[in-house]
């Protein structure tokens, strides 16, 4: 029930996610006293009040929720060994006068989890609800009713997490290991709305809503990134910021972005006040539509890993480089990162290359890291198999053969190609940055 309590988004895709807001667990709870009102022989030992946070604000509002949970009382039962577990669990939505409730809950005052523990029969888990005033409920519900479809999806949630439970089943991908979920949300609502217009003007013929919004979620988390890794910029006393974003941090020497393709990253960074360039091996048929500081930014140049005084312009040293589906160039980043004295980078890898040719799981299996490396750095945990969580681990081992201190997350981004590679500099390069830098 905690998982459900926690994670609502789960089972329904309209939530973004759950925000504890009380959690009366010490004290004794009257009942007559709260939201849920008195059951018979029943005693609330905890209430959890959460608000669910709405997927879209601007069509569906958050909702205050009680979460209680109850015990049989002991003091009406003339059974003297009462378990004291909570058996039942009540989903109270709190409304305001003349407040509706949202779409993705269901019409209902009351939604309750009860545990039967039977004698004669197997142990039942039985989902109730009670109907508010002005909308009655047809008994029985049918089955094709959106109640009906609703109680049967939060039953099989919680069948699934009971089952979790007793099989001991251990997650492998994480999420929000860097940078906190909640702060990545509300960020990314922001940025939706500032560039989620640009599904209506997309010039590519791939999908606008696939691109558009993994960018701007990629550009979310670099964004938040950058504010926690580099020192805050300081605002001098006749400046005016228009937006909160104009302070946090970020790379000394810009970003560039690797195979920026259709050049959305870039304008996304560019029009929010960052500095930087993406290059592609080719013009895009989407750069013409960007406005002109996002032109400037774009440039069709093949950086040749074995002759970067080519690239000279677009590696200046502290350059934070965004390898995003980068192909060739993934294995190369860390390599590049270390000789231009880049202050960090970002890959995300999707296709499998080594150095000079195809990665093969059984030509590059002499290069990998230590089981406990593994885990330390999330890279999908020991005991991965699959060719994606093989070269993942192959290209990290790369990375710390440059130097580089490593951070993997899974990113909320529409791909399956979501492991984030971050390089951190270690203290030995940023002292070796640093000298490069004064010199250059």
């Amino acid at each position: 029930m905690m998982e459900i309590i926690n994670h609502p988004e789960y089972n329904s895709t309209l939530i973004l996610r759950s925000e504890i807001l009380e959690d009366d667990e010490e004290r004794h709870l009257d009942n007559e006293s709260g939201s849920l009102g008195r059951i018979k022989g029943m005693k609330a030992t905890r209430n959890i009040r959460r608000k669910l946070v709405a997927r879209r604000p601007g069509r569906d509002a958050s909702l205050d929720q009680d979460c209680t949970f109850l015990v049989e009382d002991s003091s009406q039962s003339q059974d003297h060994e009462v378990d004291l577990e909570p058996c039942v669990v009540v989903l109270t939505p709190i409304l305001e006068a003349d407040q509706k409730l949202p779409h993705y809950h269901p019409k209902v005052a009351h939604i309750a989890f009860r545990y039967l523990s039977l004698v004669s029969a197997p142990s039942t888990i039985r989902i109730e609800v009670f109907p508010l005033p002005s909308e009655p409920i047809s008994i029985p519900v049918e089955p094709g009713s959106r109640l009906y479809r609703t109680c049967l999806a939060l039953l099989d949630t919680l069948h699934r997490y009971g089952w979790s439970q007793i099989s001991h089943y251990q997650k492998r991908v994480l999420h929000d290991c860097i940078i906190p979920r909640n702060t990545y949300q509300d960020h990314y609502l922001v940025m939706r709305e500032c560039h989620g217009h640009l599904v209506e003007t997309w010039q590519e013929n791939t999908d606008p809503l696939k691109h558009v919004y993994e960018d701007i979620s990629i550009a979310t988390y670099l964004m938040l990134l950058w504010k926690y890794t580099f020192p805050e910029m300081k605002r001098a006393d006749d400046e005016d910021f228009e937006r909160s974003w104009d302070t946090w941090g970020r790379p000394p020497g810009g970003f560039l972005d690797f195979g920026c393709g259709n050049g959305l990253l870039t304008h996304i960074l560019v029009s929010e006040g960052y500095t930087g360039k993406g290059v592609d091996v080719r013009r895009r048929v989407s750069w013409d539509s960007f406005p002109s500081a996002t032109q400037e930014s774009l440039h069709v140049h093949a950086v040749d890993p074995t002759n970067l005084d080519a690239s000279t312009t677009f590696l200046p040293p502290g350059v934070f480089i965004i390898a995003n589906h980068a192909d060739e160039l993934s294995p190369w980043t860390p390599v590049i990162s270390t000789v231009k004295a880049a202050s960090g980078y970002l890959s995300i890898p999707c296709c499998a290359w080594a150095f000079d040719t195809r990665y093969s799981r059984e030509r590059h299996s002499e290069t990998t890291l230590p089981p406990e490396e593994i885990n330390k750095m999330n890279l999908g945990g020991e005991g991965q198999t699959s060719s994606y969580a093989k070269y993942r681990i192959w290209l990290a081992a790369q990375s710390v053969a440059c130097g580089w201190d490593l951070e993997c997350d899974t990113l909320r981004i529409p791909s399956t190609r979501n492991w984030a590679i971050i390089g951190a500099l270690t203290i030995s390069l940023w002292y070796k940055c640093e000298l490069l830098i004064r010199k250059v």
